[in-house]
């Protein structure tokens, strides 16, 4: 299979600061886009500290001997296991130092991972950081944001778009790194086609431009450095109020 990506995280016109933070892990062919909150650069710290604690994780269990901080859940495969481990240990240390000085006291952040093993695509997320697939002209959510306007629509199947839009609390979220010392982490998989895109993306983006818009610059065999900078304009154009992070990646099967 060839991998081709491409990432930038943006400040954003109304934030002072970047919170985000995005990686890759490349021998684990694993993508990761996270979303940092909290006051005085908190969020900054939480969600480079997921990343970290995430991507040492990764390296010590690539030996099969070593034991791991939770117990392996049998509903699911090795793989899944690592992932949902790996976050739940970042949110461990989140919570753990939060607690410990007053300084980070309610940081925490978001963080949605992909990543490809032979021809699967694995996606796992805490929180309203997203991951889209463009196939065929079209574009699909993978992720379900753990946020109170998700939650109220479930309960209300029913919700119109108008009422979508003025619900008053539709930017809180429910779910997130640090927030509490255990975390539930949403895992899904499916299998790759040829010619996938993959979108992994913090609210900044998926929150000041529609599906629609993003799907006008993906397309199979497009320049991603353009495609990703585009996406960037145009969430700074819609008003730009929150940091902005996309990672694109393409994935070709022969």
């Amino acid at each position: 299979m060839r991998i081709r990506y491409s990432a930038k995280t943006d400040q954003g016109l109304k934030r002072n600061h970047n919170e985000d933070y995005f990686c890759l892990i490349e021998e684990e062919q694993l993508f990761l886009v996270a979303d940092g909150m909290g006051g005085h650069a908190c969020g900054e710290i939480a969600s480079k500290m997921a990343a970290d604690v995430i991507r040492e994780f990764f390296a010590r269990t690539r030996d099969e001997d070593i034991t791991w901080p939770y117990k392996m859940d049998r509903n699911l495969t090795v793989l899944e296991n690592r992932l949902n481990v790996g976050i739940r240990l970042a949110n461990k240390k989140i919570h753990e130092s939060a607690s410990k000085d007053v300084r980070l006291s309610g940081m925490g952040t978001t963080v949605v991972i992909g990543q490809i093993t032979e021809d699967r695509f694995y996606v796992a997320h805490v929180g309203d950081s997203r991951c889209y697939r463009v196939r065929d002209k079209d574009i699909k959510q993978l992720t379900r944001d753990h946020s109170l306007l998700e939650d109220y629509k479930e309960a209300r199947p029913g919700m119109s778009d108008e009422e979508q839009r003025k619900f008053p609390h539709k930017n809180v979220i429910t779910r997130a790194l640090g927030m509490r010392d255990t975390v539930q982490v949403d895992i899904t998989s499916e299998e790759i086609q040829d010619g996938d895109i993959f979108v992994l993306c913090s609210d900044g983006l998926s929150g000041m431009v529609p599906d629609a818009g993003l799907l006008d610059h993906l397309h199979v065999d497009a320049d991603l450095d353009v495609a990703v900078n585009k996406l960037v304009d145009a969430a700074n154009a819609a008003g730009g109020t929150d940091n902005i992070t996309v990672l694109v990646l393409e994935c070709r099967l022969n």
